[in-house]
């Protein structure tokens, strides 16, 4: 589904060009759950921005199911992601001021999803993530552990091809980790692919392929 070909990314710097990003050379086929890893700096996040469309600014090709990136201008790959890709972050980006039902209703909205759609995807999300009691309360009154559930759930709400997790267990105690390692297999096992970032060697092996980057390259796939 992902190819990568020859890419990388730098910042000009008065030294010469540093590269966060070098000579990427990846595939990863519909349905993986791949974890990437390695040490602060070695360009996992930066990976990661690529692969979501976050960042436009690299050099390279990137074909997603045969349509290459590296060839459309900035608004298109901004409309694809949207089309194809979720994201899940370490610090949840729920919003204050609404509540768990509106946070997952927010991203349909703006998808111009009809109300009556709208209204039975949430209901039928809460009620999988076991989140339905949790429906009318809002983010500060919800644990770590809740409110990066309610940021899965919102991911999944989306219909994703590809799923984007980055530390998505960074923040949690151990048994929150867990529970929500168990919700990205579970998507996993439904058909989304899945590519996180972490540093925990348990999480990082729940993937059917770990990743190992240093210094802005791939240096090992197990």
């Amino acid at each position: 589904m992902i190819e990568l070909k020859a890419l990388s990314k730098s910042y000009r710097l008065p030294t010469g060009p540093h590269y966060v990003l070098r000579d990427i050379e990846l595939q990863i086929a519909a349905g993986e759950f791949v974890s990437i890893t390695g040490p602060s700096g070695a360009g996992k996040s930066s990976l990661l921005s690529v692969l979501g469309l976050l960042d436009a600014d690299w050099q390279g090709e990137y074909r997603f199911d045969g349509t290459a990136l590296h060839a459309l201008r900035e608004r298109e790959r901004k409309d694809f992601a949207r089309a194809h890709v979720g994201f899940v972050f370490q610090h949840y980006h729920l919003l204050d001021d609404l509540t768990v039902a509106e946070n997952l209703d927010l991203p349909l909205d703006y998808r111009g999803v009809a109300k009556a759609e709208r209204r039975a995807r949430v209901d039928a999300v809460l009620e999988r993530f076991a989140l339905n009691d949790k429906r009318a309360l809002y983010p500060r009154q919800l644990s770590g552990g809740q409110q990066q559930m309610v940021a899965v759930a919102r991911a999944a709400l989306l219909r994703p091809k590809l799923l984007l997790a980055d530390e998505p267990t960074g923040a949690l105690h151990s048994s929150q980790g867990e529970q929500i390692m168990d919700l990205l297999a579970e998507l996993n096992r439904d058909g989304t692919t899945i590519v996180q970032v972490t540093h925990n060697p348990v999480y990082a092996a729940r993937a059917q392929r770990v990743i190992e980057m240093r210094d802005g390259r791939l240096l090992a796939a197990a």
